[in-house]
C-alpha cells in the first residue's frame, strides 16, 4: 500500500504557461485600474497608482520568472 504522505512527483511542464497567464490577468487588473482612476479622488488614485506600481514589479518578476522556466 503506497505511502498517503508521499509527495506528489514535481511536474514543471505547465508552469511557464501558468506564469504567462498570470502576467495577463496581472495586466488586464491594472488596465482596469487604470479606468477606474477617472472615476476616483485623490485619495484613491494615489491607491490605485500605488498598486499598479506594485502590479509591475510582479509582472517584471514573473516574466524573469518565465524566463527561468524556458531555459530549463
Amino acid at each position: 500500500m503506497p505511502d498517503k504522505y508521499e509527495p506528489k512527483p514535481d511536474d514543471r511542464s505547465d508552469n511557464a504557461e501558468k506564469i504567462e497567464n498570470m502576467i495577463h490577468d496581472t495586466l488586464e487588473n491594472m488596465d482596469e485600474a487604470e479606468e477606474t482612476m477617472e472615476f476616483s479622488s485623490g485619495q484613491e488614485k494615489e491607491q490605485i497608482k500605488a498598486k499598479n506600481k506594485r502590479r509591475q514589479e510582479s509582472v517584471k518578476g514573473m516574466r524573469q520568472e518565465m524566463k527561468d522556466e524556458a531555459d530549463q
